[in-house]
């Protein structure tokens, strides 16, 4: 029983610590064109199952026709999902122009 124990922390162990950030890029025309940055965060509740308030990256880059959008799980995203016991999921768009 103990050695069940044992083993089941350590792949509890191993799958925290394989968990990482993603980022996810779009390009849309020819990319950003200059380095104005806006960011937003989406939020997300129920391990990032149900939106709650999303960002519009059209809105976002205003009357641009040439940006780069770029979705992630930063640290600081992933540490309040862990905190909430994933309850509560933001991510962050950040739109360069």
């Amino acid at each position: 029983m103990k050695r069940l124990l044992k083993s089941i922390g350590g792949i509890l162990m191993c799958s925290l610590l394989l968990t990482s950030c993603y980022t996810y890029t779009t390009v849309v025309g020819e990319g950003a064109q200059g380095n104005r940055e806006v960011t937003e965060w989406n939020h997300y509740v129920v391990y990032g199952l149900a939106p709650v308030g999303v960002s519009d990256a059209k809105k976002m880059a205003g009357d641009a026709e040439n940006y780069t959008v770029t979705t992630q799980l930063t640290f600081v995203n992933g540490l309040i999902a862990g905190i909430t016991l994933g309850i509560y999921t933001p991510t962050t768009t950040t739109v360069t122009k």
